[in-house]
């Protein structure tokens, strides 16, 4: 096994075995949990030009989200948080988004959408809608030189709600968005897929039973197999490049994996990458695979939505 994540293992392993009961007892509680911890990170990461928070219109009320901006940015990447649709919010990844922005030269913008179960399906996913047509409209006044250069993506619950904006937004006759960045989703509530049923009792930062509590509180009695809701069941036909990012200790392997699989054979582009040992959430740990996964990200943003694709739209003008 990789010894950076074998020597996380141990203290890996004993969070998540209380997690599922601190999430039973009081969500609130681990939520100001999470948020204090972030707290300390808040404003780290690489050096940008700036950073701030906002506020836009929503279908709820406002929606606040956290901008990081470089310098001279070419593009912007609408970012969503994961933590299950339950946990999380658009403060608590300032070193990785920052890090994101700077090395891809895009605007950054991390949404805090509304968090089951106070507020179930489609909350969260109208409040991401909501938030991906404010930014068509803002891109340029965050400084991006090609406002129409946008992308979206997300870790976890962040990816099923990307792809499901994606999804929503073709259904309505929107396409806006060049690329998206998919990192170990879960794009199938119903939990049934191979790596899932292998890893159902083992407490490495997600289980089974922890899966069950997200998708009863985000899902709240629809059915499970929406094509909003998993997306794996969807006609994802007219979807943007994609890069996909998952470990192979991720309960959420086959997720990944099959989806990507899916999204090829509707004919879309995807690249897929796949990290020995790698856990979920690997990429905001504090290992060698972690870096490289960000890394191949931000070239693939740089690629799609930044200097490169700047550079190679001038050398063909």
């Amino acid at each position: 096994m990789d010894p950076q994540i074998a020597a996380l293992l141990p203290t890996i392993e004993a969070d998540t075995a209380a997690r599922l009961a601190s999430l039973e007892r009081d969500v609130n509680e681990v939520r100001r949990a999470r948020l204090a911890a972030a707290a300390a990170t808040q404003g780290q990461g690489a050096t940008i030009a700036r950073q701030e928070d906002i506020a836009i219109p929503g279908p709820g009320g406002d929606i606040p989200v956290r901008v990081f901006v470089p310098d001279r940015p070419t593009g912007a990447y609408l970012h969503i948080h994961g933590g299950g649709w339950v946990l999380g919010s658009e403060t608590t990844q300032d070193p990785m988004l920052r890090g994101i922005a700077a090395a891809a030269g895009v605007a950054v913008v991390s949404v805090g959408y509304r968090l089951a179960p106070e507020h179930p399906y489609p909350a969260g996913l109208d409040d991401c809608v909501a938030a991906s047509r404010w930014l068509e409209n803002a891109a340029a006044d965050l400084g991006v030189t090609d406002p129409a250069a946008l992308a979206i993506g997300g870790e976890s619950a962040g990816a099923n709600l990307a792809v499901a904006t994606l999804l929503r937004r073709r259904d309505e006759m929107e396409e806006p968005f060049r690329a998206a960045v998919l990192t170990y989703g879960v794009f199938s509530a119903i939990y049934d897929l191979p790596s899932m049923k292998a890893m159902w009792d083992r407490n490495l930062v997600l289980s089974g039973p922890i899966m069950e509590f997200f998708s009863r509180s985000y899902a709240a009695g629809r059915d499970l197999r929406h094509p909003y809701i998993s997306p794996l069941y969807a006609d994802l036909r007219g979807m943007p490049p994609a890069i996909f990012s998952v470990g192979t200790l991720d309960h959420l392997y086959s997720d990944t994996m099959l989806m990507a699989e899916a999204w090829r054979k509707a004919g879309n582009q995807c690249d897929v990458h796949q990290y020995q040992d790698g856990p979920h959430g690997f990429n905001m740990f504090p290992v060698d695979i972690a870096r490289h996964s960000n890394e191949r990200i931000a070239a693939f943003l740089r690629a799609k939505i930044g200097a490169d694709e700047l550079a190679t739209a001038d050398s063909l003008s």
